[in-house]
């Protein structure tokens, strides 16, 4: 199946047309926003290195449930 996304904004130019499927293995930094200070305190606090990583990691996902938990009993 092919999907197709429009993520430029939300990422580094430097990874803009990079392959969906390739993206989890980008560096954290790839994504617009985190720089690589940012991107060596994430891997030093949680041992995350991959947007793989952060998008799997237990806190955050914890935390972006308990928001959207939150706002959806408003």
């Amino acid at each position: 199946m092919t999907v197709a996304a429009k993520l430029d904004k939300l990422l580094d130019k430097e990874y803009e047309g990079t392959d969906l499927s390739a993206l989890p293995n980008a560096p954290v930094s790839a994504l617009s926003g985190v720089s690589e200070s940012d991107a060596r305190d994430l891997a030093k606090a949680f041992g995350i290195k991959t947007i793989g990583d952060l998008g799997r990691n237990k806190h955050f996902r914890a935390a972006e449930a308990i928001v959207s938990l939150s706002e959806a009993s408003r």
